[in-house]
């Protein structure tokens, strides 16, 4: 190998210097990451904060640092003096100031097949709970009110029905796979697919606005960024048809809540299904949480054994990958690989990552 192409790769961490930073978790433990991590000398320290002035303290000194949801602002990964990778227990990276990471030439890796099935089932059941009804005839039956019934026209068959996927990434395509049976029809909206990509999976594409025109069902799949925040608003939920559902899966902040909020109140469209909200958690006195027409849960549509098992075994294992001084697999920031102080070699893979351009959805 060229002295060049050794330049390329970082050396394995010494015993003694490598510091693993976890900013927060809500697995209980860690001793998942530890035995995957111990043996190659890494010290893990995990603190749950959200606080800056903690995370900074926290991780100013490690050599790596796995994050869950506490922001990661750009004075928090300004702070970092030794970091060497970020890795996220999750797909989404939201919360990783991505231009400061990329600034200070620290690789973000997130786990992209994570959680894909289970999502893309909790679509299905806000979509199916909706259009049959089941939360409002359940809550109906254990009042006694066996005979009350909701009106007709609100229970829907999904056959022939129009589903919008905004997004068509690794779940958006989960999503469609399991509504096929139903015999919907699909649009998608993603600027990283091409048209003929679409068209060859059995959907048709479409801009946003004919998207919501064309759909009684619009669910959500993309990423939260600064082209998809509150891509769902007052003007686009005008366009939708007042028959029309909301589901979201994705992010809270790709949905202006105070606009959807309004929306359902004066029957601008008919109903929503959200897993998330923004803020999180939904505020207690939120007007979402007194409404018929809508579903919520708590953020859980990510959540399985198998899942997590998964998540955190693969974000360990990235973590080693970085210690060993071996390629990166899932950088979502690329741009961080300086040719005059390179930290790793980027893996070469078919997987889609968001890879600097604005308009990728997954």
């Amino acid at each position: 190998m060229s002295k060049r192409a050794k330049s390329h790769y970082v050396k394995p961490m010494t015993v003694h210097e490598t510091k693993v930073a976890i900013t927060d978790f809500t697995f209980g433990d860690f001793k998942t990451e530890e035995v995957i991590l111990s043996p190659l000398g890494c010290k893990l320290v995990a603190s749950p904060c959200r606080d800056e002035a903690e995370l900074i303290d926290l991780v100013h000194s490690a050599d790596f640092v796995i994050t869950q949801f506490a922001p990661l602002s750009s004075k928090v990964i300004d702070s970092m003096t030794r970091a060497r990778l970020i890795v996220r227990y999750g797909i989404g990276v939201d919360n990783v100031n991505i231009d400061a990471a990329t600034r200070k030439r620290i690789p973000v890796c997130n786990v992209p097949d994570y959680c894909v099935d289970e999502v893309a089932d909790h679509t299905l059941a806000l979509i199916l709970a909706l259009t049959r009804q089941v939360a409002h005839l359940s809550a109906q039956v254990r009042q006694g009110n066996w005979r009350t019934v909701v009106p007709l026209e609100k229970m829907v068959v999904l056959k022939n029905k129009t589903v919008g996927l905004v997004g068509f990434g690794r779940i958006g395509r989960e999503v469609m796979q399991r509504l096929r049976p139903f015999k919907c029809r699909f649009v998608i909206h993603d600027p990283g697919i091409k048209r003929n990509e679409i068209a060859a999976a059995g959907a048709k594409a479409a801009s946003l606005n004919e998207l919501l025109q064309a759909s009684d069902i619009v669910s959500l799949h993309c990423p939260s960024s600064p082209s998809t925040r509150q891509l769902i608003n007052r003007d686009t939920l005008r366009r939708m048809r007042k028959s029309a559902l909301l589901i979201n899966v994705a992010r809270g902040s790709v949905v202006h809540q105070n606009d959807l909020i309004a929306a359902l109140q004066n029957g601008t469209i008919a109903g929503a299904g959200l897993d998330v909200s923004d803020p999180e958690p939904i505020n207690d006195d939120s007007p979402l949480l007194k409404m018929e027409s809508v579903i919520i849960t708590n953020h859980v549509a990510s959540c399985s054994v198998e899942a997590i098992k998964m998540l955190r075994q693969c974000v360990a294992e990235t973590v080693a990958m970085g210690v060993r001084g071996e390629p990166l697999p899932n950088i979502v920031n690329p741009g961080a690989f300086d040719k005059k102080r390179p930290f790793a070699t980027p893996m070469t893979e078919p997987r889609r990552r968001l890879n600097g351009k604005k308009d990728v959805f997954d």
